[in-house]
This record gives C-alpha cells, structure tokens and sequence, in this order.
C-alpha cells in the first residue's frame, strides 16, 4: 500500500533530490552513496528508504521534476508574450531559449544513462519516459509550426531526431563552450531537422 503524501513527506522527497543533485553533481552517480546523499539532506538512511528503494529510484525523481520544469518552459513559448515566429529559423532559436544547455544536468544524465544500459529493466524505463517527454513536447512544437503553415505528419520521428541532434550537439557545445561556430552550427542543424520532419499543410 503507497504511503499517503503529507506536506513533510514531499518536503523530506524534495531535499533529498536536491541533496542527490549536489552528490550527483560533484562526485558522480557511480560513486554517490546513500549516506553522502543523507548526509546532504540532513536526514538518516531510514528517511531515505522510507522515500526510495534506491539511488536508481531516487534519480529518476529528479529527472521527473527537471522534466516538469523543462515542460514548463516550453510550454511558456506559446504564451501571449511570446515572440512572433515567421519562419522554422524563429522557432528554433525561440526553443534555444527555454531549452538552455545545462552542463550539471547533461554529466549526471550521461552517467546514468550508463548505468541503465547495463541493466534491462532501468534502460527500459528511461526509454519509456524519454518517449513521454517526447510526446509533451512536439505537440507543443506543431503548434508553433501551425503559425508558419507547416504540421508534423510523425510525431515520434520528429522527437527521435531532435532528442538524436540535441544530446549530439549539446556534447559538441559542452566541449568547446567558447566557440560560437559550434552553437551557430548547433541552431542550422535543429532547424534543418525540424524543417525535414515537418511539412506544409495542404
């Protein structure tokens, strides 16, 4: 039976991830411990597990709520202030704003990605919740597109191929930060992308 969610047990939840994000951060997932994450928090292992079953279980926690946050954002570019866009070119670069380039959460992310490929069950979960966040998210890109005439005939196509030219660039971006011919080539390639897997509407 699911323990019943009182203010202090989503208060406990929330300072324990953003322990975990620290450790995570500054020591790796690999070699972060419960009790390091405790230690953090404030809290003793059995605050831990009466919250989480893992570290494994812990971090996907977190990515839910940087998820959440990222929906957000996104989802603000539909928003009454939000610039005009006239062609694939503003939208992209209107995305390039909420969706920032963040060098902590990308080395946490990578780590475990690592780690779930070595284990079935956890590689499978973090597919399925990649294509959740895939499937948020390109209705609200094919809004954007209706503006300018265009729709996405495949919406898994589409997600597949941004998530594909985002992770590959943001490591180019990551690796030479002060270069702006990468970040330049980084918005062509989202927006040929887009361009590719989106069409007129008839």
């Amino acid at each position: 039976m699911a323990k019943p969610v009182t203010k202090r047990r989503t208060e406990t939840r929330e300072r324990l991830v953003d322990a975990a994000y620290e450790a995570f951060a500054d020591i790796g997932f690999g070699r972060s411990t419960v009790e390091q994450v405790c230690e953090r928090a404030g809290y003793t292992r059995g605050a831990f597990y009466s919250n989480f079953t893992s570290l494994d279980e812990l971090f996907l926690a977190m990515w839910e709520r940087k998820s959440a946050e990222l929906l957000t954002g996104v989802r603000a570019a539909l928003d009454d202030d939000a610039p005009a866009v006239r062609s694939v070119g503003d939208i992209v670069e209107h995305f390039a704003g909420v969706v920032p380039i963040d060098d902590v959460w990308y080395r946490i992310t990578a780590e475990f990605t690592a780690h779930a490929l070595r284990h079935p069950s956890l590689r499978r979960v973090m597919a399925a919740r990649e294509a959740a966040i895939s499937a948020a998210l390109t209705p609200v890109l094919e809004t954007l597109l209706n503006r300018i005439g265009r729709t996405i005939p495949d919406h898994v196509a589409m997600g597949q191929a941004l998530v594909a030219v985002h992770d590959g660039t943001t490591v180019q971006v990551l690796l030479e930060p002060d270069d702006a011919v990468v970040r330049a080539r980084r918005i062509t390639l989202l927006t040929h992308v887009i361009t590719a897997y989106s069409e007129d509407r008839k």
